[in-house]
């Protein structure tokens, strides 16, 4: 894996004027990214691709960065469904060519969107109403790192559960793209929050980004971790993106009338019915909130999106903890799956 990126007003300037295209617009080392079958990572084909002339209300946006999300994994592995067969809800590129009816882009133009499928590629068609022009303070690497996850936060901590001063907060894989983000922002609300990792390395990297405390180890005995850190109270809100053995650990921890989200399955399946049953138990609030779903309306999108870009431009942004050439989209799945990562993974074409 490729070490982070350090973005500066060179590379802020390259991201915003160079989309590496010949004169005619296209480029012979065009690629799409594509899903042979669901499984593992051999099931992700390289092919070369020729840029495609937009439909009407679309664009043709050339990428220069591509976010790379669990979520992608799902899609490969047939966890979720994936609309067509080219896998990616998350990209930042320059417009090369707009579609009929077409109105308020212009070529040339600098976006970024999130929550639509087909990201995999040198060169996408993208709705144009899912189109965010970027502000020159966003680099197009950090957009594409953290707008789907800004996107998510802002969900988890407005619409799921209200974080404010007086929240304790639990963060599963605080280290994380995800998991970074949540806790910046969650801090900025003035929420205490307390976040697990893997190893002592990946909770160094989240107390550094504001956790007040870290529980490290994938069996750690969570709840009585925060017993000891709230004197026995448990958290308010306890957000999950691992599922399997973490989730009951995560509701175990959380007092009577707070709130479990569950967002992820990457340590294993999420048995719903028994966490449903245990949260009941216990007097939890126990919920599945789906970015993509929310994300699919549009005037949800773009208010959100709004918040989010604010965010980003004022420094909020995902920690990048590596990129990989588009080719070798197998590779960081392979090395996000395996949790050999810390924070955001990018794919360049």
């Amino acid at each position: 894996m490729n070490r982070p990126h350090t973005h500066s007003l060179d590379q802020h300037d390259l991201d915003m004027h160079s989309p590496s295209t010949h004169p005619s617009g296209t480029n012979p080392t065009d690629i799409v990214i594509t899903v042979a079958a669901p499984g593992g990572v051999d099931q992700l084909r390289v092919t070369p691709r020729d840029p495609q002339a937009p439909g009407a209300g679309e664009v043709r946006l050339r990428h220069q960065a591509i976010g790379v999300n669990f979520v992608d994994t799902y899609h490969r592995r047939g966890l979720y469904p994936l609309p067509g067969n080219v896998p990616g809800v998350e990209g930042v590129g320059v417009i090369e060519a707009l579609g009929a009816g077409v109105t308020g882009l212009t070529v040339g133009q600098r976006v970024a969107y999130a929550g639509t499928a087909g990201g995999y590629a040198s060169t996408r068609l993208l709705p144009a109403d899912r189109a965010l022009p970027l502000p020159d303070a966003v680099s197009s690497r950090d957009a594409a790192a953290s707008l789907l996850r800004g996107l998510t936060t802002q969900m988890l901590l407005a619409a799921t559960h209200a974080v404010g001063p007086h929240t304790v907060l639990l963060v599963s894989a605080a280290a994380g793209g995800l998991g970074i983000m949540v806790t910046r922002w969650a801090r900025q609300l003035g929420a205490r929050v307390i976040g697990t990792a893997s190893t002592a390395e990946k909770a160094a990297l989240a107390r550094h980004h504001g956790a007040d405390a870290v529980i490290i180890g994938r069996d750690a005995d969570v709840a009585a971790e925060v017993a000891s850190l709230t004197g026995g109270r448990g958290v308010d809100y306890a957000i999950d993106g691992v599922g399997g053995d973490a989730l009951p650990r995560f509701i175990a921890a959380t007092r009577s009338g707070g709130t479990v989200a569950s967002i992820g399955r990457a340590g294993g399946p999420v048995a719903v019915e028994a966490a449903e049953g245990l949260a009941r138990d216990r007097g939890v609030t126990f919920t599945r909130p789906s970015i993509l779903a929310r994300l699919a309306d549009i005037g949800i999108y773009h208010a959100a999106a709004t918040e989010v870009m604010a965010q980003l431009a004022r420094g909020l942004t995902a920690d990048i903890g590596g990129s990989y050439p588009l080719a070798e989209a197998a590779q960081a799945h392979a090395a996000l799956e395996a949790g050999r990562t810390t924070g955001a993974l990018l794919l360049l074409p």
